[in-house]
């Protein structure tokens, strides 16, 4: 499932961008500059040892949905836009620090979101900055989560969490979902 999930990114996301707004991106390059400047990109496998989920963990009140989980040990890649949310990037090295600084970039929502219940591991699509995260108040004891949509102006201007939308029942309904809509693209 996982490496059908990865090859929707093609389908799905323009794996091109410019390095020097996406260094991320600039990183998974499989191509000079085009003309404008960009690069081509492909996320990568890269088989992660578990034990570097532990200090990913001492920062974080739970742990994730086992096939995120799975996704996150054993394929790197930049932000990429999947149509219905954006993915946000697990960039190449040899632990998840990069995952972490890309989802709790902005101290204002991780400060909010986290003690509300809810793991922040995307974004919306385009230009949706509103974050998407696994909401740990309904985590099951098979660790999986429903995946919502929380409004980013609600916490910014009204210091409130508000869910505005259920993506997903779990994170694996969701990648189904993701495969689905790039199999019809």
């Amino acid at each position: 499932m996982l490496a059908h999930y990865v090859s929707s990114f093609e389908k799905l996301g323009e794996l091109r961008a410019y390095q020097s707004t996406d260094p991320i991106a600039g990183t998974f390059a499989i191509s000079e500059p085009d003309e404008r400047g960009k690069v081509a990109w492909r996320p990568r496998r890269a088989e992660t040892k578990v034990e570097f989920l532990d200090s990913l963990y001492a920062k974080l009140p739970a742990r994730f949905p086992p096939l995120f989980e799975r996704l996150l040990l054993t394929f790197r890649w930049a932000e990429i836009d999947l149509k219905t949310y954006t993915l946000m990037a697990n960039p190449l090295g040899s632990d998840f620090q990069g995952f972490f600084g890309e989802s709790s970039r902005d101290p204002g929502l991780w400060e909010a979101l986290v003690p509300a219940g809810y793991l922040r591991f995307a974004k919306g699509s385009d230009t949706d900055y509103d974050p998407v995260c696994f909401d740990m108040n309904s985590r099951k004891k098979s660790r999986e989560m429903r995946v919502v949509k929380i409004d980013h102006e609600e916490i910014l201007c009204n210091f409130r969490v508000k869910v505005v939308a259920e993506l997903a029942p779990s994170f694996q309904s969701l990648v189904q979902s993701t495969i689905d809509l790039a199999n019809h693209v």
